[in-house]
Parts: C-alpha cells; sequence; structure tokens
C-alpha cells in the first residue's frame, strides 16, 4: 500500500515539478497574473507533494507545516549573502532551489501553493487512495 501511496505522490512531484518548469518557460504565453505568480506557488506545491512522497505515513498536516518550515527557510536564507553561497545560487538548479532575493511576495505565493497543494491531497488524492483499498 505504501508503495502505491508513493507512487501517486511522485507522479504529484512531477505533473507539479513540470507544470512549475512550463510556466518559466513559456511565461510569456500566459496571463499577466500567472506568469507572476504560478512558478513559485508551483515549486511550494512540489515541495508539499515531495514531503507527502517521502514521509507518507506522516499526516498531511505535517507535510503542510515542513513544507512552509522547509520554504519559508529557503525564502529567508535569500537574506544571506555569502560568496560561496550566492556562486549556488548563479547556477540553473541553484536559482530553481534557493532563488535569488528574499520578498515578501513569495511568501505569500508560497503559502497559495502550499494550500492548494493540501487541498488537492484531502479532496482528490485521498479519495483516490481509498478506492484502493475497497
Amino acid at each position: 500500500m505504501l508503495i502505491r501511496e508513493r507512487r501517486i505522490y511522485f507522479i504529484a512531484v512531477v505533473i507539479t515539478m513540470a507544470a512549475g518548469l512550463a510556466s518559466r518557460r513559456y511565461g510569456d504565453m500566459l496571463p499577466v497574473f500567472f506568469h507572476d505568480h504560478a512558478g513559485d506557488a508551483l515549486w511550494a506545491g512540489m515541495i508539499y507533494f515531495g514531503f507527502r512522497m517521502v514521509w507518507v505515513t506522516r499526516s498531511k498536516v505535517w507535510a503542510f507545516l515542513m513544507s512552509f518550515v522547509f520554504s519559508w527557510g529557503i525564502e529567508f536564507s535569500q537574506m544571506i549573502q555569502m560568496p560561496w553561497l550566492n556562486e549556488v545560487r548563479s547556477t540553473m538548479l541553484g536559482a530553481l532551489i534557493l532563488g535569488h532575493g528574499f520578498l515578501v511576495m513569495d511568501l505569500i505565493r508560497y503559502t497559495v501553493g502550499i494550500l492548494f497543494a493540501f487541498v488537492i491531497d484531502r479532496y482528490f488524492l485521498s479519495n483516490r487512495r481509498s478506492s484502493y483499498e475497497h
């Protein structure tokens, strides 16, 4: 049963990651609101699904809280400007994970993304899992 649940969350991570990367790559084709906000919200949603995938036996609330701690921690870490850390941030992967500069708006985007992922998990992924049990 745990393998099946992990598989569902893995798929959610991949879909969310693909949507987030697509929002960055093709953002000019999106409405301005989505162009400006979707990438960070999707990143945070991916973090939530990642926590659920790795710690599938933990509660949704635990994953919800850990996603906040992780994503907000990353955002606040952007206030730290050390040469080696800035060098990591200058790479594509480093920028995708660590970002560049602290923005309060990013905290709002992360909050929305985590809430959205939590709702999807609670009302859609959980229902799907319970249908496997019958």
